[in-house]
């Protein structure tokens, strides 16, 4: 016992046989770090290449075909894809686009070796100052390696695989090989992938023979492809551009004043923007293109029928109204279609901003056309034997349960066919489609194109049906066409990226749906809406004719009407079905549609609409089953007198 105790009281002693351990110097533990950290780093740089991807397809571009959208006169609508130019040699290029991306993006590219530490250093001590990322580090061989091979993930994995494969492209191709492929690869805004396609896009040229100037604009895009387009926005695009030029200065690529003649250039940036409401158009053909041609793995183009100048003027109108009375009568969104008689679809408007929204209202939207289907009830009501001078009383009226009502509770009395249809007289063509039957109103939309399911009751009359605003105008445009079917249609040709016909469309081949005598009575029926009656706000100084529509609440407000040589239908409301501030279809749709059009038919002859066939003009002659004429007295203007008539039917007019 007391032998422990006198061996616990020694603890402080070292056993017998034991050595002393010497503490290990500080440079030991440096070199067991600095292993661990070689062994760590050598693992991790084995990982991330093990993982590298692929770069067996280094040539093959990897995208999907383009589609673009061309307008009558060949000025770009849309495109759709993405579009790779051709790709051009160094030596192909103009010597300043090179020198523009490397004054801007790597000016030390030929003297690293893919990655620029300098560079990098620079980069962070702005970085740091600003408190934020405003210097990048990569070089241009590191740009290709990500644009190549990875994804614009930022993280750190992602920046290891980029500078291991910048070191391998260093090692596998010459700095100008390197350049060459960056220039035509790098994306540039508006869907292009290198500087041939962007030049193209924004200035219609090649990159071969684009200014000093049009070369700075093309080396700003690289910075931010978006916010430094031309089209999206010049002012920035022309400040980025002098900024390039700049660079090019200081760089010792060009003198002050060969940058001051450059900016004398800047007229000559980009091509006149495309309406932006023509995007609705463009989605609206390229839904349809794979219906007329196999255009997988092509590139293509599409001419259409759009007429740029009539797009504006419907933009414009439309735009007008909405901003003039759309917060006062509480409508939010509009829409216009104008096409041609036959069916060749010359402007759309979808929606009041197709940034903000891309649903078209003109294709997509089944809205209650109210009144505007009228026409067709009329139509059958012609084909059945009932004339445009019969006499019906407009009174309170009740079929079965239903009492229809007219606008503001207000009745005539006695009145024609022809006044009812002028003043939009709701009884009187509830009283028509139950004595025509509205199976038979059905079967005559049907024949001039509408397809929407259709309600088979004695309602129809009054447009409880819903339809599209393209369907329901196209309709109309057989009433212009003196009976001969609309086919709505905008695509004239499909071609390749090699000039290849893949699509041209080669005639209608469209059928008569009404005898022409009706068609006649049907657009003295319409014209009198112009001319006496809802449309009056529409009148134009050459003859026309259309009809107003207004729905339950004054949640929908349509015009339709057209001229000999154009067919336009405009509608307003709003997206969530709320009532309008008593809109009708002669109020603003009325008005929009005389705006349009006074501007889209001012170069066009002043024509007659088709008119009675050489029977009715008999008829006529002898005073049988002649419409009384206008309150103003007198005939229309611009009618054919009954011996032209004759003529015209016989002889054809002139």
């Amino acid at each position: 016992m007391a032998r422990n105790d006198k061996d616990e009281s020694r603890g402080d002693r070292h056993p017998r046989g034991a050595r002393r351990r010497s503490p290990r110097s500080p440079g030991r533990w440096l070199a067991i770090a600095a292993l661990w950290a070689f062994l760590l780093g050598a693992g991790a740089l084995a990982y991330f290449a093990l993982t590298l991807p692929s770069t067996d397809q280094l040539t093959a571009a990897q995208r999907t075909p383009s589609v673009t959208i061309l307008a009558d006169d060949g000025s770009l609508v849309a495109t759709f894809g993405e579009l790779f130019g051709e790709p051009l040699r160094l030596r192909e290029m103009p010597r300043y686009l090179p020198e523009a991306v490397i004054a801007t993006e790597d000016r030390r590219f030929y003297h690293h070796f893919g990655v620029d530490l300098f560079g990098m250093a620079r980069a962070l001590v702005a970085d740091l100052r600003a408190g934020h990322i405003v210097q990048g580090g990569s070089t241009i061989t590191q740009q290709l390696a990500k644009n190549l091979f990875l994804t614009p993930d930022r993280t750190i994995g992602r920046k290891i695989r980029e500078t291991m494969l910048a070191l391998w492209l260093e090692h596998q191709f010459t700095k100008n090989q390197i350049l060459e492929l960056y220039l035509n690869r790098v994306y540039l805004g508006a869907g292009t992938y290198g500087v041939d396609a962007a030049a193209h896009r924004y200035f219609n040229k090649s990159a071969r023979d684009i200014t000093l100037y049009e070369a700075a604009v093309i080396a700003g895009l690289l910075k931010a492809p978006s916010r430094f387009s031309p089209l999206n926005d010049r002012a920035l695009a022309a400040d980025r551009a002098d900024q390039v030029l700049a660079n090019m200065v200081d760089a010792g690529y060009i003198t002050e004043a060969q940058a001051k003649v450059a900016e004398r250039q800047k007229s000559q940036l980009a091509a006149e923007r495309v309406p932006p409401g023509s995007r609705y158009f463009g989605d609206w053909i390229a839904s349809q293109i794979g219906s007329f041609a196999d255009i997988s793995g092509h590139d293509v183009v599409v001419t259409t029928t759009l007429d740029p100048k009539m797009q504006g003027y419907a933009e414009r109108a439309v735009a007008n109204t909405l901003a003039t009375d759309g917060a006062a009568d509480h409508v939010s969104q509009g829409a216009l279609v104008a096409m041609s008689p036959d069916g060749a679809i010359r402007a759309m408007v979808g929606g009041s901003n197709y940034n903000e929204s891309q649903f078209n209202r003109a294709t997509q939207a089944e809205r209650q056309p109210g009144s505007s289907f009228k026409p067709f009830v009329y139509l059958a009501a012609l084909e059945h034997g009932i004339k445009p001078t019969d006499i019906y009383n407009d009174a309170p009226v009740r079929i079965g349960d239903w009492e229809p009502h007219n606008y503001e509770n207000k009745y005539r009395g006695n009145v024609t066919v022809a006044d009812a249809v002028a003043y939009s007289i709701n009884t009187v063509a509830a009283q028509v489609i139950h004595r025509v039957g509205a199976n038979n109103v059905i079967a005559a939309a049907r024949r001039l194109g509408i397809t929407t399911p259709l309600p088979d009751d004695d309602s129809l009359a009054l447009g409880t049906g819903s339809v599209t605003l393209m369907e329901l105008t196209a309709a109309y445009a057989a009433f212009a066409s003196d009976g001969i079917a609309a086919w709505p249609h905008a695509i004239m040709q499909i071609r390749d990226a090699h000039g290849n016909v893949l699509y041209q469309r080669s005639g209608s081949g469209a059928p008569r749906v009404i005898d022409a005598g009706i068609a006649g009575e049907m657009n003295q029926l319409l014209e009198g809406v112009i001319e006496r009656g809802t449309g009056r706000a529409a009148a134009l100084n050459r003859p026309d004719a259309g009809k107003t529509g207004t729905t339950q609440d004054f949640r929908d407000a349509l015009f339709v009407g057209y001229t000999a040589d154009l067919v336009c239908g405009v509608w307003f409301g709003n997206d969530d079905n709320a009532p309008m501030k008593h809109v009708t279809g002669g109020t603003l749709p009325a008005r929009t549609w005389h705006a349009f059009m006074v501007d889209a038919t001012h170069e066009m002859p002043v024509r007659d609409l088709p008119g009675p066939s050489a029977f009715v003009a008999l008829d006529n002659a002898f005073g049988r089953n002649t419409p009384p004429p206008p309150s103003q007295g007198g005939p229309p203007p611009n009618r054919p007198g009954i011996i032209q008539s004759l003529m015209n039917a016989i002889f054809g007019s002139r």
